[in-house]
């Protein structure tokens, strides 16, 4: 029943930290910089003529006690995927880590040079401790883009594009797909390159990339932002053989993309995403009306009865507490 599967996807932890997000939004109140909008991929400080794209991300300490190696590789590759996510190229990294001994250090910083190597960015500074009480890595870039992808201008009409890489495999721990460690460099480059291409071409203006929320949580946010809600078609929603959909919707997917794209553009979009061995699927309509509803058959590929059932209601519920309403 697609109502329990609603339920089930609503309490995950994925969609649940989400929520934690308000705490900044209450934090900053007023004192948001009238230039800057708060709650994308990254902020886009402008800049000569285009943005400067600054970010953030803080590896869960979980997975950097567990997996370290994996974990400095993730702190580069997501921290990249935000600035191309909003049609941007990376400058450089900076990055804080924490550690109780050297040994343990050794491991990260493994993993960051290797991610850092593969995606020809360099990591140029940041602050090291190996005396801490515990293992802990966050991770901020720079970049700088001419026209923005951003998360405030999905536009009711526009189709829903999932753009993602099956090449990969599920990590065994976490709600991970692992389509970067053992790609080739340059077609990870080449396919991070596709964003800024959009955006510059005028194919898309709106999009996030898929984070820890899987495309779920992604495009709760995005619809958040843009002051609109969608109609997500769960039956066109490309999944991987390896994992079931309910997995796959709040999965990270290492490169994944949600676009909101003009129905004219939809053609071109796709062609450049299937040129390099990519999925990109049309699954959704954006709609006016500030909800989240989710639609499929009970029994996809026949044509036995259409289920929908609202996931999320803006108007009863914030997600992360930053919208342009």
């Amino acid at each position: 029943m697609l109502s329990s599967l609603a339920v089930q996807l609503r309490q995950s932890l994925s969609i649940l930290q989400k929520q934690e997000i308000q705490t900044a939004a209450a934090a900053l109140g007023g004192s948001w910089a009238a230039n800057v909008r708060v709650g994308d991929d990254c902020a886009a400080i402008p800049d000569r003529g285009g943005y400067l794209l600054l970010a953030a991300e803080g590896m869960l300490p979980q997975l950097v006690e567990s997996d370290p190696w994996f974990a400095g590789w993730c702190a580069v590759m997501v921290n990249l995927s935000d600035i191309a996510a909003m049609g941007g190229r990376a400058i450089a990294v900076v990055d804080a880590l924490w550690s109780r001994s050297t040994d343990e250090i050794d491991r990260v910083w493994a993993g960051m040079n290797a991610a850092a190597q593969a995606y020809s960015v360099p990591i140029v500074g940041g602050h090291t401790n190996c005396h801490s009480p515990y293992s802990a890595l966050a991770v901020a870039i720079l970049g700088r883009a001419t026209q923005l992808i951003t998360s405030f201008d999905a536009q009711p009409g526009d189709a829903l594009l999932v753009a993602t890489d099956f090449r990969g495999k599920p990590h065994p721990n976490y709600p991970f797909w692992n389509a970067a460690t053992d790609a080739d460099p340059i077609q990870l480059r080449e396919n991070l390159a596709i964003l800024p291409y959009l955006a510059e071409g005028g194919l898309c203006a709106a999009g996030k990339d898929i984070s820890m929320g899987g495309i779920l949580g992604t495009l709760l946010m995005l619809l958040e932002t843009s002051g609109c809600g969608a109609i997500l078609d769960l039956d066109r929603i490309p999944c991987p053989p390896e994992l079931s959909i309910d997995r796959w919707l709040i999965t990270f997917p290492s490169y994944g993309f949600l676009l909101s794209v003009q129905p004219e553009n939809i053609a071109a979009v796709r062609a450049n995403f299937h040129q390099q061995n990519l999925v990109c699927e049309v699954v959704g309509t954006v709609q006016t009306e500030p909800q989240l509803v989710l639609r499929s058959r009970s029994a996809p590929g026949t044509v036995s009865p259409l289920e929908s059932t609202v996931f999320w209601d803006f108007r009863q519920q914030p997600l992360t507490g930053f919208s342009s309403r």
